[in-house]
């Protein structure tokens, strides 16, 4: 069983206030519903702190929004299924009452996927864990979708003669196996192991009438037509309820190498980057910082790249020599950098007091080819502050691959000193700035032909842009959705696709 719910601890208001910041229609719960699920052995509350628990996630507007006492939105009722029969049964019946679900777990997601905009139900998945089945000899384990990160670690860990999954997110202890599968997260060590995508064999399903699925998974490589595992992952609850995943593990590493070193420029860093994963050498954390950031994390005037790699010695040996003649033209640094990272890298306690200091925070990671990373990754940082307010922007590589790598854009307003208004006049500046902010980076991306999103995923707060990026695509995702959830109950108002209830409420 999985550690109990852990939610965002910056936003230290209280949320048990009444109000909601996200203008759409609310729908309720039948009281007829709640007794039916109850009679199905499903605990669901109705109280409202139980309600405001689920009301928001890690999105970082909600903390301006929690300043002045509201949360995102609400749901009407909170279930709390404990097993895949139970998922089964919420969903059947929310469907045929017309009843909204918006499933949910640790809450660590940043772009508002998990809010519950137009009521409803709130699914709590996180009593969905722990290690089911684990095949030592084929290197797969079936894992509740409601298993923490740490917990699932631990298990595996302890497990025959050790393993690990290899995906270490920077939200690892506050997000679940379902969280990863739904947005298509990354781990910082990705480069070595790979996206949750990558590590996804197979699924379970709880569809919205209550069907179960399971896609393919009982044998690798399987051609038995097209993925619908893959149809799954990245869907963020539109399309399907996951309740289980199977895992591609791996013994735990038994060898490990770290380097850092400083570039001139930031393209000389990502060309170093690129040529070590042109030549197959693929060290589990490859991390290249801008100039601000450099000086910010490591007090260095140069473009910090911090190497590590964990497999088998002779691996790492081999890995790490194609990256000291990658960066060889670059200066070496004191290999203690990448311990500093490892100690900092889960840290987000400034994000609260910065937004509570009227400050505008938040991060954009993209994705794009080699041969545009550099252009985009200089045009970005200068949008960003032509933008009327900014006080900072910068850059850095997180996660590479051979065709690629994503790149984090980190971004700062305050409105101007000074300015006349009262806390509603602030609170709609940094909303608009944010807005202004978030379409300014996001036109440059799909211009250059990149991916807005990495890792993070679509949610609430991207919406408005998954149309023009998946071009003709769009509408194939709509028609999927509405073959598989005619009635429109599965987190509505997420990927900018349309709802019965309404339209998508953000911006």
């Amino acid at each position: 069983m999985s550690a109990a719910r852990a939610r965002p601890s910056s936003l230290e208001v209280a949320f048990d206030r009444l109000g909601s910041a996200i203008d759409a229609p609310s729908v309720g719960v039948p009281d007829a519903l709640v007794t039916a699920l109850g009679r199905d052995g499903v605990p669901v509350s109705t109280d409202d702190d139980a309600r405001a628990e689920l009301a928001r996630d890690w999105w970082p507007l909600s903390i301006a929004w929690a300043a002045r006492g509201e949360v995102p939105a609400r749901p009407a009722a909170v279930a709390r299924p404990a097993t895949t029969e139970q998922v089964a049964a919420v969903l059947r019946r929310c469907n045929e009452a017309s009843v909204p679900v918006t499933p949910a777990a640790g809450g660590s997601g940043v772009c508002g996927g998990s809010v519950p905009v137009f009521g409803g139900v709130s699914l709590d998945l996180t009593a969905l864990g722990g290690v089911r089945d684990l095949d030592e000899a084929s290197l797969l384990a079936d894992v509740g979708a409601g298993t923490f990160g740490p917990d699932l670690e631990a298990a595996l860990g302890a497990a025959g003669s050790g393993y690990t999954l290899g995906h270490w997110p920077q939200s690892m202890d506050i997000s679940t196996v379902g969280g990863w599968v739904a947005c298509r997260g990354a781990g910082q060590y990705s480069t070595r192991y790979g996206k949750i995508e990558d590590l996804v064999q197979g699924l379970e399903v709880v569809l919205a009438d209550g069907t179960v699925l399971r896609t393919e998974g009982t044998a690798p490589r399987a051609a038995t037509g097209p993925s619908l595992t893959q149809l799954f992952v990245g869907s963020e609850g539109t399309l399907g309820v996951v309740t289980e995943a199977r895992l591609r593990i791996s013994p735990k590493p038994t060898g490990e190498a770290r380097r850092a070193w400083a570039f001139d420029t930031f393209a000389g860093g990502l060309e170093a980057c690129r040529t070590m994963l042109r030549r197959g050498g693929t060290p589990a954390v490859l991390r290249l910082y801008d100039e601000t950031e450099s000086k910010r994390n490591f007090g260095q005037d140069r473009c910090v790249l911090l190497v590590l790699d964990e497999a088998d010695p002779v691996l790492v040996e081999a890995t790490m020599a194609i990256c000291d003649d990658a960066c060889a033209a670059a200066a070496r640094l004191d290999d203690e950098l990448v311990a500093r990272w490892l100690h900092e890298r889960n840290d987000t306690s400034a994000l609260g007091p910065l937004w509570k200091a009227n400050i505008v925070v938040d991060t954009i990671e993209i994705a794009a080819r080699w041969s545009t990373l550099a252009g985009l990754a200089t045009e970005v940082v200068a949008t960003i502050r032509g933008i009327e307010g900014t006080l900072a922007a910068s850059v850095h590589q997180s996660h590479a691959y051979r065709d690629g790598a994503c790149l984090y854009f980190t971004f700062a307003g305050r409105r101007a000193k000074g300015a006349a208004g009262d806390d509603g006049a602030e609170l709609a500046w940094q909303e608009a700035y944010y807005e202004r902010a978030w379409d300014a980076v996001t036109a440059c991306v799909l211009r250059h032909g990149a991916a807005i999103s990495h890792h993070h995923g679509i949610g609430l707060n991207r919406g408005r842009f998954l149309a023009p990026a998946l071009g003709e695509g769009f509408s194939v995702l709509a028609s999927v959705k509405r073959a598989l959830d005619p009635a429109g109950i599965l987190n509505p108002g997420k990927l900018g696709l349309d709802s019965p209830f309404g339209p998508p409420p953000w911006p």
